[in-house]
């Protein structure tokens, strides 16, 4: 079984004893031992996978790395957080998704408003099943829970990623003040219900919202 250790925050080493990950391509920065590397094609495996990709557009460049040794990855030097699931399912835009053990299966699911306020399209990735993935942030995040006695609201530009049983709804704020110049700044919120956790980063995307 890979293990999954973090080399500071910006760096993630799997240890392989022969087995294999999924890692976004040309995310490796260095190995020892003995390592392949397979190009592949993310957002779903098999023909589903790939009729997906095609009507939704989310896909990212993936390769399986399989050897003996250590394998390091990184990119642009964000931050890198873990995320173990156990038979959970984790919603994260594949441009955050860095590595996952082979054991997790990828897919897509609509997410309509809450993804075009992010400016990331209607669908986003989806890892399924027990495993360890790692997923990437702008600057440390933070993993704030929620329940059913404490709902959360979050910027759509400071979304990460979120598991658990959770329900999201996209918040509007957008009248005619909006529209003649005099927007609140915070136009477009997220606010999520149920049982689960969600990753918030330090730093704001760009976003539609952002900008009324």
């Amino acid at each position: 079984m890979a293990n999954f250790r973090l080399q500071g925050t910006r760096v993630l080493a799997v240890d392989l004893a022969g087995d294999a990950v999924k890692a976004k391509n040309g995310a490796m920065v260095a190995y020892d031992g003995e390592m392949t590397f397979k190009k592949m094609t993310g957002g779903g495996e098999g023909l589903r996978g790939l009729v997906t990709r095609r009507i939704t557009g989310e896909s990212m460049a993936v390769m399986e790395v399989r050897g003996h040794g250590t394998c390091y990855f990184a990119d642009r030097a964000t931050e890198i957080n873990l995320v173990r699931l156990d038979g959970g399912k984790l919603f994260v835009e594949a441009s955050n998704l860095l590595v996952t053990e082979p054991s997790l299966r990828t897919g897509t699911t609509f997410t309509g408003l809450r993804g075009a306020s992010q400016g990331n399209g209607l669908f986003t990735t989806t890892v399924e099943g027990t495993g360890q993935a790692a997923i990437m942030s702008d600057g440390p995040a933070i993993v704030l829970r929620v329940s059913a006695q404490t709902p959360l609201v979050v910027d759509p530009g400071a979304y990460v990623a979120h598991t658990g049983g959770l329900r999201q709804q996209l918040q509007t704020a957008v009248g005619w003040r909006t529209l003649v110049g005099e927007g609140s700044g915070e136009s477009f919120q997220l606010r999520f219900e149920g049982e689960g956790l969600v990753y918030v980063q330090p730093s704001e995307r760009v976003t539609v919202g952002g900008q009324l």
